[in-house]
């Protein structure tokens, strides 16, 4: 029998209130924010309702980003519960050290594989309520994220996509992956510069133009001549950087923001790349962009390009098309990025296109990150053969 979003909040609720310690995976799209609120209903009904005299409930809710945070007011205005925000403070996981906790009778932590080692020893001292929210919970048991999330905040109620698809609580979906040849044309510049701390302040000392061909076997060739974790981690890096500088993914990304039809959204790897392939992005270091949002949520533009800003928390009525540049090879990135096509009527469908290097490693990434959602729902299209 299909599930509500109203019962999935009680369900989840129902457990999470018996445990000071906890967190709940629940799809993006589904709730998340709201069984956050519902469990601080609780708590405040606990201080303020039998201890009157000791002052009103406090709760931190921390989030990777500030927009996330704008959400949360924007809920408990949707849900008629505003007299909650005055007991709501909020930072981002980079500024938690800054806060003192025991100011707060309850932490939230949204999007709670954002944790990092760092932040144990205060959540260590922490003698009140945890409740972790995500919707993209760490697939390998033995990571150093999953590890972070059981200790401070274990999962104790999951409830992930293709449920809420299956249920009708989201809309469905259909994934592309475009597989293409890397080029042999010598079109990809390489620049050898100073070293320098400024990246602004550094100089070209030598440049030369290769192809993906060559600069790919160039990386994979020094992956294969070391053995040792951090040299291979640190070429990986390298290499990865390269393959998201190469032109090919552009000018296909370009075709098919070209043949888009509805509003949509293009996941780029850099923000000079998504200045490049779309007339309005959004990214930190564009003016525009809280301008360039607004039109595109109005529906007065209906394509925009941004980066990794708006993989998380937010939210846009409407959106029915996704091309994504870059899946990572983790199971949190690339889902973000898909879910946030996940907003539309349950009868409709969202159309996703992820862009992936043939015959390379790229392939791989797509794999990984995509192994939570249904294999019938996936086509791979070969560009050389069709």
């Amino acid at each position: 029998m299909a599930k509500t979003r109203e019962q999935v909040n009680t369900e989840a609720l129902s457990i999470v209130r018996k445990r000071k310690r906890s967190g709940v995976a629940i799809s993006m799209g589904v709730g998340k924010t709201k069984i956050g609120l519902d469990h601080f209903q609780l708590v405040v009904n606990k201080v303020e309702g039998d201890n009157p005299w000791d002052g009103e409930a406090k709760a931190l809710v921390v989030a990777p980003t500030l927009k996330i945070h704008k959400g949360w007011l924007a809920e408990t205005e949707k849900w008629n519960i505003t007299h909650l925000d005055k007991g709501l403070d909020f930072v981002t996981y980079r500024s938690l050290h800054k806060k003192d906790l025991s100011d707060y009778d309850v932490i939230y932590l949204d999007e709670c594989h954002n944790l990092l080692p760092k932040h144990g020893d205060q959540l260590s001292e922490f003698d009140g309520y945890i409740l972790g929210l995500t919707g993209t919970p760490p697939k390998r048991k033995t990571s150093m994220r999953a590890r972070l999330i059981a200790a401070y905040c274990p999962i104790v109620y999951e409830y992930l996509t293709d449920e809420a698809v299956d249920d009708k609580i989201l809309n469905d979906y259909r994934i592309t992956v475009h597989l293409l040849p890397l080029g042999k044309e010598k079109n990809y510049k390489i620049e050898l510069k100073t070293k320098n701390k400024d990246p602004k302040k550094r100089r070209v000392l030598k440049s030369w133009w290769t192809s993906e061909t060559e600069n790919y076997a160039y990386w994979t060739d020094r992956l294969n001549e070391v053995d040792d974790y951090v040299s291979r981690s640190k070429l990986s890096v390298m290499r990865m950087k390269a393959m998201h500088r190469y032109p090919t993914k552009d000018e296909y990304a370009k075709q098919l923001l070209h043949e888009s039809k509805g509003k949509c959204i293009l996941f780029a790897n850099e923000q000079k790349q998504a200045d490049l392939l779309c007339s309005h992005s959004y990214h930190s270091n564009n003016k525009d962009a809280e301008k360039n949002m607004e039109m595109f949520e109005q529906g007065i533009i209906t394509k925009l390009s941004c980066v990794l800003q708006l993989s998380e928390g937010a939210n846009i009525a409407g959106l029915n098309h996704v091309i994504i540049l870059h899946m990572y090879g983790n199971n949190r990135k690339g889902p973000q990025r898909i879910g946030r096509a996940l907003r539309l009527n349950p009868d409709d469908t969202c159309h996703i296109d992820i862009l992936c290097f043939k015959d390379t490693i790229d392939v791989e990434w797509v794999k990984a990150a995509l192994t939570d959602f249904k294999s019938e729902k996936i086509t791979w299209y070969d560009t050389e053969v069709f």
